[in-house]
């Protein structure tokens, strides 16, 4: 990649470590006019500048200008059509989830049906566990990553004891190797491979959120499948930064949230993905109803009769049917007003760019701090999404608190890293140049 940065440089004329060439890259960016259609938020007076310069997309994504609008539409359709704004255009609240869910299948590499936006990420990682993890005396173990999300780690440890195991022989945690930051992919599967016949379900992080590793989801999953085992995905931190294949790859299920790199407000609504085998519904030679079982609501129940209010569940068939509730209008409103821009940019677009963005930064900390910067994520283009995890030689809250000052938006993970995610559909190359400028001056 820092070949590409060189003969770059000079064919533009400026040197890589100049604002000069971080200019010429985003004149050239066919994405850069996204960035106007977002909110940034003022930078402190301290630092002279009138907007903070935004790396923290991996954490919360900014608020598009649009949202506002497209809320107070709704709010104006409560006020003057009431209850009966569930069946009047535009969007019939009954049906309002059907407006986000092709252009979610789009971005996770899924068939429309196994695609359903609901409830919030955890509690879909529960829904999900409740259908695909089932223990029984010769399978019970869940193999994951170690250091995985807290909310996951807590999810699945309560899973195991609700089903009456034991954490310490059901919980198979996969971790580095001594003196290593990321987990090699051949002790992942290794680990698959010697408790396979034991292993329930498999289930990992898309993107690792401390390291910012990305995970061969592909290759997890196969061999998960060949050795029996059920495989699932914690998407937080992937969708929207990565492709995704969930379809293709043959994975049983997956969650996430959408207020990350999907930029659809703080605690906004989640989406899952399962796999079209699973949400088959038929009938047995006796005419009952066969399909997989899970914790259910009337949302699930199929569209044609589930106002009848009858009390049997008869579930819609694909990923419809694992619905609960109806969702807010008001959150779907925000996360269609995301995928209205992704839908323009194209998640091919953004991949491209977000390689070239977080390679150039990734080029300027080596070449300008070199001796003060450790970087935990993987060097390798294809196994990282955005984020670059970076130690310091200082302690991280005062890193982190120089910086702030300085004008830059980002956060940190104790024990020691800040995590910086320059995402492609609002960041430029020259926010990378001036925050690498900033770090080497206050760091």
């Amino acid at each position: 990649m820092s070949n590409f940065y060189e003969e770059k440089a000079a064919v533009v004329g400026h040197p890589v470590y100049s604002l000069e060439f971080a200019q010429a890259l985003d004149k050239e960016d066919e994405l850069a006019e996204f960035r106007s259609q977002f909110i940034f938020p003022e930078a402190p007076e301290s630092s002279g500048r009138k907007e903070v310069i935004y790396l923290c997309g991996n954490s919360l994504g900014l608020q598009p200008k649009k949202l506002s609008e497209n809320i107070q539409g709704q709010l104006t359709k409560w006020a003057t059509q009431g209850v009966e704004g569930h069946f009047e255009q535009p969007t019939p609240w009954l049906t309002i989830d059907d407006i986000v869910v092709n252009s979610s299948a789009t971005l996770v590499g899924a068939l429309p049906s196994e695609v359903v936006i609901m409830q919030t990420l955890t509690a879909n990682l529960h829904f999900m566990m409740s259908a695909f993890y089932k223990p029984s005396a010769d399978r019970f173990k869940i193999i994951t990553e170690k250091k995985a999300f807290p909310s996951d780690t807590h999810a699945v440890v309560s899973q195991i004891l609700y089903h009456g195991y034991d954490p310490k022989t059901a919980l198979i945690e996969v971790a580095p190797r001594e003196g290593e930051d990321t987990l090699r992919e051949e002790d992942i599967l290794e680990t698959i491979r010697t408790h396979g016949s034991e292993t329930a379900l498999v289930m990992f992080s898309g993107v690792q959120y401390y390291t910012g590793q990305f995970f061969n989801l592909a290759k997890i999953t196969e061999v998960g499948h060949d050795l029996g085992c059920l495989v699932g995905f914690d998407l937080a931190h992937a969708v929207g930064n990565v492709p995704l294949k969930l379809h293709e790859w043959d994975v049983d299920f997956a969650c996430w949230c959408s207020y990350k790199y999907l930029n659809c407000g703080p605690g906004c609504i989640g989406g899952c993905f399962v796999h079209e085998r699973h949400g088959k519904v038929t009938s047995d030679e006796s005419g009952n109803l066969v399909f997989r079982n899970r914790l259910s609501g009337w949302w699930g129940h199929r569209v044609e009769d589930r106002f009848l209010m009858a009390p049997e569940f008869i579930p819609s068939v694909g990923a419809y049917g694992f619905r609960l509730s109806n969702p807010s209008v008001l959150l779907i409103t925000c996360v269609r007003t995301s995928l209205d821009l992704f839908d323009a940019a194209g998640m091919d677009r953004l991949r491209a760019k977000s390689l070239l963005l977080t390679g150039y930064l990734e080029n300027l900390l080596k070449s300008e701090l070199p001796d003060r910067v450790k970087i935990l994520t993987p060097a390798d283009p294809n196994q990282r999404g955005c984020q670059l995890s970076l130690c310091f030689d200082i302690d991280i809250d005062e890193a982190s608190k120089r910086v702030a000052a300085a004008g830059v938006m980002c956060d940190i993970r104790r024990p020691n890293v800040m995590r910086i995610a320059p995402t492609p559909l609002y960041n430029s190359f020259a926010d990378v140049f001036e925050f690498v400028q900033l770090l080497k001056k206050n760091v």
